[in-house]
């Protein structure tokens, strides 16, 4: 029999027994299911988006956003399709948020004004940024019913939820995970978590209450899957804060940090270090200033001055100087881009600064960071970025910290959650090999829908799912054969032919992105479309026939030429 990769061959295991669950605490009818969909984030690292619903009744968790890769050309964000809850909108009793990170609260702006406004469930710092995020789209707060929660508080949604929250570490404050009481028994949702036994806040995971459940018989665990793959633990936020100590405190020149804005964790480390030797720390970049703002506000930073603008530094010593900016994932209009291209309107890079990238590249920009780092290099700078430099760390929970939690729990079944499918399925191999795994484990997938009763889990067929591409102000006009169309005319090009139906003919043949064809291959197809345009107008032809006349023989004719397959736009107007 094949070895599963990772894991060493084990004798028979004694299964424990597992805790008979303890009869539920709502009540609901004999034989009942729970329904759980997840419409974004398995799968998939982003937008994170779950439904739950007993009978008549269904309550939301988080609505989050993901970003594009390298093939969706122009796309700004990407965003859940939400058709599933449109349908079955008069069901929705609740909206619970577990943080405040753009996957998952980012799609909120779009998703809220499609549905009916009920309670929205959060902790304080990521209602705050909710509701700045609404701010910024026009949208009133004021219109929701935000419902402010601790990460030990209780929520009751409707007649068949009972929510009992428990904190969970992360990289940002105020993250949590849920026990779900259902009709059919505890479901325990852990959220995104690492157990971080020294978190920059001192906050640590409440795992007693995740003992407890498990000790009371938990029926179904949903776990963040994330480094499912990755053996040992995950580095502890502390261990970042003493790296970024060490490269701060020993740079000569100015300093420029950049990493997720959301992560007020990371950023308080920096700013703790930069105010111990000396710097005044400036923040620059409109996502970085947002949030700065809103955890300023809310009490979040701890700090002995004040954040500064770039003007307000731009004229100290360069020792005194410390910049806090975005474009950690080499986004091509951040701040640190325009840095590293030498085109930032205020502040200019120059040899001997240091800059530090506190962050991983979301797969898919692995390319674009490169590309930034190497500008920078360029530049003079001294540069230190992850895994060369301990400067960053994850927020996702390794195989030992989710081997605690799957001991702690000990479910009878097992969904592994956010993540690719790369991630679930190493997350189900760890469980498959503890003394007393999970009886039942589903890889779920976006759009299924798995009904999970007192005995079984199982699919139960798939509801209507799918992503939207938000581009500029539009949401949902691009379709993938858009997409498919960007990235064709990118690696091909496009030849334009515009003919003219009237008394003089007339065609104007333009090549954008094409081979370097030289005004002969571009006279002969201004030749080829001129002759179909003067035979289509003898035989008193359609524009459309004209248009299909010069559109397939001068696609042939390229193709034999040139080897390439460009795409072709004939116009036909009558004059």
């Amino acid at each position: 029999m094949d070895e599963k990769p990772g894991f060493s061959p084990r004798g028979p295991r004694r299964r424990q027994p597992r805790p008979k669950p303890k009869a539920p605490l709502l009540l609901g009818k004999p034989g009942g299911a729970v329904e759980i969909v997840f419409l974004g984030g398995t799968g998939e690292i982003g937008k994170n988006i779950t439904v739950f619903r007993y009978e008549d009744e269904m309550f939301v968790i988080d609505g989050g956003l993901a970003f594009p890769d390298e093939r969706m050309l122009g796309v700004d964000i990407v965003i859940p399709r939400i058709d599933y809850l449109i349908q079955h909108k008069e069901l929705i009793k609740g909206w619970v948020l577990t943080h405040g990170h753009e996957d998952h609260i980012g799609a909120l702006p779009y998703l809220l004004p499609q549905l009916p406004k009920v309670p929205i469930y959060g902790a304080r710092l990521t209602l705050g940024l909710v509701r700045g995020k609404l701010e910024e789209f026009g949208i009133n707060p004021g219109e929701y019913e935000f419902k402010e929660v601790s990460t030990d508080d209780q929520i009751r949604i409707g007649r068949y939820f009972l929510l009992d929250l428990f904190r969970m570490t992360h990289s940002i404050p105020d993250n949590f995970g849920m026990i779900i009481h259902t009709p059919v028994g505890k479901i325990v949702h852990t959220g995104d978590f690492k157990l971080d036994p020294h978190p920059i806040d001192g906050q640590t995971s409440h795992l007693e209450k995740i003992a407890q459940a498990g000790a009371e018989g938990v029926l179904c665990l949903i776990a963040d899957s994330t480094n499912g793959e990755r053996p040992g633990t995950t580095p502890s936020e502390s261990e970042v804060a003493e790296e970024l100590d060490r490269v701060i405190g020993a740079a000569k020149g100015r300093i420029f940090v950049t990493t997720f804005a959301s992560h007020i964790h990371r950023i308080q480390s920096v700013v703790t270090a930069g105010e111990k030797y000396g710097r005044k720390i400036a923040v620059d970049g409109r996502s970085m200033l947002k949030h700065a703002r809103i955890a300023l506000e809310l009490g979040y930073f701890k700090q002995k001055d004040r954040f500064y603008t770039l003007d307000e530094v731009k004229d100290l010593p360069d020792e005194q100087v410390l910049v806090i900016t975005t474009g950690s994932q080499g986004q091509p209009e951040a701040a640190l881009s325009r840095l590293a291209a030498g085109n930032h309107a205020k502040i200019a890079l120059k040899e001997g600064d240091t800059v530090i990238l506190s962050s991983s590249p979301i797969p898919g920009n692995e390319e674009a960071v490169n590309h930034v780092i190497n500008r920078l290099y360029a530049l003079g700078a001294y540069v230190f970025y992850p895994p060369r430099y301990k400067v960053h760390a994850s927020g996702h929970a390794s195989q030992e910290e989710l081997k605690v939690v799957l001991n702690l729990v000990r479910p009878r079944f097992l969904l592994p959650w956010h993540g690719e499918i790369r991630h679930q399925v190493n997350f189900k191999w760890l469980a498959e090999s503890l003394p007393n795994p999970p009886e039942k484990i589903l890889i779920p997938e976006n759009g299924r829908l798995i009904k999970l009763t007192a005995d079984n889990i199982e699919f139960d067929g798939k509801v209507p799912h799918g992503q939207l591409y938000v581009d500029g102000l539009g949401v949902g006009d691009i379709t993938d054969e858009i997409l498919e169309d960007r990235n064709h005319m990118a690696a091909e090009g496009v030849v334009v032919i515009t003919a003219l139906v009237s008394r003089d003919p007339l065609v104007e043949v333009i090549s954008k992105g094409f081979v370097k064809a030289g005004e002969r291959l571009l006279g002969e197809v201004r030749k080829m479309a001129l002759d179909s345009l003067y035979r289509g107008m003898r035989e008193k032809k359609r524009l459309e026939e004209i248009r299909d006349d010069i559109y397939y023989p001068v696609k042939k004719f390229i193709a034999k030429n040139t080897g390439r397959n460009p795409v072709i736009l004939p116009i036909v107007i009558q004059g």
